[in-house]
């Protein structure tokens, strides 16, 4: 009957509009992947690196997969032609900081951000000075550098940190806070960012007592400034000093020496470095190269991508600020340290930390 015909077209009707959006979605879907060949990912990657990354990272990142991949083994051969040529070009290590020793009263400093700007040594400053080369004439065995990468959320890193002879950490990072099973405590060295010292303290001009709380998480470690890098540092630097003093904090502040900061900048440059000026990161693991027999690197990654599923993460474990650009080149500085991790100079930690020796 008529009803039933309707009923009969109608079924005909709305099976016809379901195979036609089957029939679309397979040829958008075989369009999409038309000429795309598969990726060959790690075990643990789920996705191919995410478009839009920084120029050039996309390269860097595949590279960097691959030769992680590999079983790290320690070469002592390359390990020491390496600190054999930074040591020879960087003028003695025992030269990286300023002491009374090496820098006396009417010495004359130039500043290496600014070459044209010297600084003569007078008595009150030559009293900041530390009197002796703050590290012991021996090679640490074992030395862990803590970059401040958001790769170190969720890594569980902490134990193995806390676990090497000497721990070097960079421009003040948090460590309490729920921060201490993924970074560790343990803390040797600290360095602090002069900007840090003004966007975050007011320079020490006023209050100093949330500055010196902060310092509290790293007990009587060293706090290396670099007070002649730049001249507006140097005041900035000496404040640090006479607030330590005046709050009897057992932290030792300590100065970069500037002629080892350019020598340092020469080398790393020979290596192919064409930045502007070095990272933090980069200046310790130099001085971890001359100091230490097994170098681990932890926090060392300047991806906003995870390398094991490409899941977004902040530029840093406790907050997303970005690097200076204009400065510093750190997908550049990631790839020379992750051919060294591959010749087995040292060791890059990326993702988790699982059971074991550091």
């Amino acid at each position: 009957d008529e009803k039933g015909m309707r009923g009969q077209l109608f079924s005909l009707m709305i099976t016809i509009l379901l195979l036609g959006s089957l029939l679309t979605c397979v040829f958008w879907h075989s369009l999409n992947n038309y000429h795309v060949e598969p990726q060959k990912l790690p075990p643990h990657q789920k996705n191919a690196p995410q478009p839009g990354l920084c120029k050039g990272c996309r390269e860097v990142i595949i590279k960097v997969l691959e030769h992680y991949s590999k079983p790290w083994k320690r070469q002592e051969d390359n390990y020491q032609q390496f600190r054999s040529q930074l040591s020879s070009q960087c003028n003695e290590v025992s030269k990286a900081f300023i002491t009374q020793g090496n820098t006396p009263v009417g010495s004359t400093i130039v500043y290496d951000g600014e070459r044209k700007r010297t600084l003569e040594v007078t008595p009150d400053i030559f009293r900041t000075f530390t009197k002796e080369y703050p590290f012991p004439n021996k090679t640490f065995e074992t030395c862990a550098v803590v970059g401040n990468g958001g790769i170190l959320i969720n890594s569980s890193c902490g134990n193995r940190i806390d676990s090497a002879q000497f721990v070097i950490r960079c421009n003040l990072p948090p460590l309490a806070g729920g921060y201490k099973e993924h970074v560790g405590i343990k803390t040797n060295l600290v360095t602090a960012n002069p900007s840090i010292l003004v966007g975050k303290y007011q320079s020490l001009i006023k209050y100093r007592r949330p500055f010196m709380e902060s310092l509290h998480s790293y007990g009587n470690s060293l706090l290396l400034l670099p007070a002649f890098s730049f001249a507006r540092n140097t005041p900035l630097s000496m404040r640090v000093v006479y607030t330590v003093e005046d709050f009897q904090s057992r932290i030792q502040p300590i100065f970069f020496n500037p002629l080892y900061l350019q020598s340092l900048g020469a080398f790393w440059r020979s290596q192919g470095l064409k930045e502007l000026r070095l990272s933090t990161g980069i200046m310790m693991v130099s001085l971890a190269l001359e100091h230490c027999a097994n170098v681990h690197l932890y926090g060392f990654w300047p991806f906003s991508f995870h390398p094991h599923d490409f899941h977004t993460i902040t530029n840093h474990y406790y907050d997303d600020k970005k690097p200076n650009k204009a400065f510093h080149a750190m997908p550049v500085e990631f790839e020379l340290l992750m051919r060294l991790h591959s010749q087995g100079v040292l060791r890059l930690h990326l993702g988790e930390c699982g059971a074991g020796e550091l």
